[in-house]
């Protein structure tokens, strides 16, 4: 994204803080005000001392102008405090509503775009780019704000008391500009390939550490400490460029401020000489003034410098995180009709589907399925059966032809009532870091205990359950908790306490042992009856009793029949029940 874009993307989310940001840069126009206040009676202070050498000093204008300075530094101090709990409490509101939406923009992307990232990277941008943009842009207001007025308040104050000096001023502010200019374009490329590899470095530092179990059984350990050395050395290089350029800016204004204070003191000295003894002279206090003014006019431009730098990574971060939140979002359900309690026919009719255009995956694909049929989809890996439960699931839809359910095109009804209609089991099991009966009622908070433990105990769960330190209240999420097939039962569970009318079993009982699947295999028998189904499956012994099987290669359904029949006719589906049943 260019910088305006970004600028504008964050202008939306600060809208909703315009009230607090109107008082903000109330509270900064005060804090100025105050700032600029406090040398001017301090330089009235002084002139009334300095008056003694002709009549003594004036001390009832000296006490006037002392309480001025006071009060005029006790309001910057107070507004700076008030302004700070402003700018702190907009700046965590935006990035609260950044990561919210963030949030949900993932939630609501195809599933096609999570599948082309690594989940590290797109954490790195909800977490610490959000972050970034929040220290860099929205803490940054009060020096930025603040400055900016302090700047153009004090060259105001010189205009209107001695425009010689504030021309002296104001023909040297041009080379801070033109320096912060110059820096700035270069720290926000350097920033922008930082966060770009920091976010790869954190993507492959999640991904290994989740699959460490891996990396330690295939001895991978040296060869991804040499792949994360050399993310590292990246990330070390993007950010040294960072930092130089960043840096830089720093002791360039100071120098240039150095240059702004030496013409003050140049200036203002001939003028306290040049108008002694003159109607209106230059006195030394109010040399003094502008020489504090100098140190006010010139401060900004060392923080604005610093704010600099960390805007341009925040640009950068912001660019990322706005990206994804400008996603192309899944085509919405408004519209489409809700899908009642299915029955459970289901029908696919010369449905194609392939994740990219070059390399075609399901094609031709015609289906008929009566309610209540038990389906199994059977044949070697890669060749589409876990594609075409995506595609009953509407977690992708068809590129040609149409899938039906109960006469309803999918496209057509709303993605939440069709998924209500489904329940799934997946190879992959997942359980939230809850409590066991939290992640079992996931799908039916709603349920009665006892019908949570009769679908725990159909799904030979509730013994080991019980066996936990507190039975369902334990909390999981602690490695070593539950095992593989533990999980998996309690996935089985959750389902079978939902009771959808249709089924969707994708390699359900992989991590169970055998005597324990021959358990829940009956289980499931029972939950099937009456229920449309669909069996995903490797081992061949699991859907002998399917009302149909089809065996798919290539995208393909080649062959379809009940077990007996296919066996019967010696094709591809007999060469992989005998490669698993055949005794060498």
């Amino acid at each position: 994204m260019k910088r305006k874009e970004i600028v504008r993307g964050l202008v939306r989310y600060l809208k909703p803080h315009l009230c607090l940001f109107i008082l903000a840069c109330l509270c900064a126009l005060v804090v100025v005000a105050g700032q600029l206040l406090a040398p001017f009676f301090a330089g009235k202070a002084i002139d009334c001392i300095l008056s003694s050498a002709e009549g003594g000093i004036l001390w009832e204008e000296l006490k006037l102008h002392l309480i001025a300075v006071g009060t005029s530094a006790l309001l910057a101090t107070v507004f700076q405090w008030i302004l700070a709990l402003l700018s702190n409490r907009i700046a965590y509101g935006v990035l609260s509503a950044l990561r919210k939406d963030a949030f949900r923009k993932v939630e609501k992307l195809p599933l096609k775009y999570i599948d082309n990232r690594p989940y590290g990277d797109v954490a790195s941008v909800i977490v610490s780019d959000a972050e970034a943009v929040c220290d860099g842009l929205l803490l940054g207001f009060t020096q930025l704000f603040t400055g900016i007025l302090t700047i153009v308040g004090v060259l105001g104050v010189m205009l209107a008391v001695r425009w010689e000096i504030a021309l002296v001023v104001f023909c040297i502010t041009p080379v801070s500009f033109f320096v912060a200019r110059f820096i700035a374009k270069r720290t926000y490329k350097t920033y922008r390939a930082q966060a770009e590899a920091r976010a790869d470095e954190t993507a492959f530092a999640d991904e290994m550490i989740g699959n460490l179990k891996v990396v330690k059984a295939f001895c991978r350990e040296e060869k991804n400490a040499e792949i994360f050395d050399e993310k590292n050395e990246v990330l070390r290089k993007t950010s040294l460029h960072a930092v130089f350029f960043s840096s830089t800016t720093n002791p360039s204004t100071r120098f240039i401020n150095a240059l702004v204070y030496a013409a003050v003191v140049l200036a203002g000295g001939f003028l306290v000489i040049s108008t002694a003894g003159m109607g209106a002279p230059f006195t030394v206090g109010s040399l003094t003034t502008f020489l504090q003014y100098a140190n006010q006019y010139t401060k900004p431009f060392n923080e604005i410098s610093e704010v600099v730098a960390e805007f341009q990574n925040a640009l950068a971060c912001a660019g990322r995180i706005l990206a994804l939140i400008a996603e192309e979002e899944e085509p919405s359900d408004e519209g489409n009709e809700a899908l009642g309690r299915a029955q459970g026919a289901v029908k696919a009719d010369n449905v194609a589907f392939s994740y990219t255009p070059e390399k075609e995956l399901i094609k031709h694909f015609d289906l008929d399925v009566e309610p209540g049929m038990r389906v199994a989809i059977v044949g070697p890996t890669g060749c589409g059966k876990t594609t075409l439960i995506g595609l009953l699931m509407r977690f992708y839809d068809v590129d040609e032809g149409a899938i039906y359910v109960d006469g309803h095109d999918i496209r057509k009804l709303t993605r939440a009532s069709l998924r209500e209609n489904i329940g799934m089991v997946l190879q992959e099991t997942w359980l939230k870091e809850a409590t066991v009966r939290e992640n079992l009622t996931m799908g039916r908070p709603d349920c009665t205990e006892e019908e949570m433990i009769e679908a725990a105990k159909a799904a030979k769960a509730h013994s080991f359950i019980m066996r936990l330190e507190r039975g369902y209240d334990t909390v999981l999420g602690q490695e070593g908790v539950l095992s593989e097939g533990q999980k998996q039962l309690l996935c089985i569970a959750r389902v079978m306490l939902c009771r959808p009318p249709m089924l969707i079993l994708d390699e359900a009982t992989s991590n169970i042992d055998t005597r324990t699947e021959k358990l829940v295999q009956d289980a499931f028998a029972a939950l099937m009856k009456g229920r449309t189904s669909f069996i995903v499956a490797h081992r061949l012994s699991t859907v002998q009793n399917a009302d149909l099987i089809l065996v798919m290669k290539d995208g393909k359904v080649i062959e379809r029949g009940t077990h007996r029949e296919l066996l019967s006719r010696g094709g591809f589906y007999e060469t992989l029940y005998r490669s698993q049943f055949s005794r060498p």
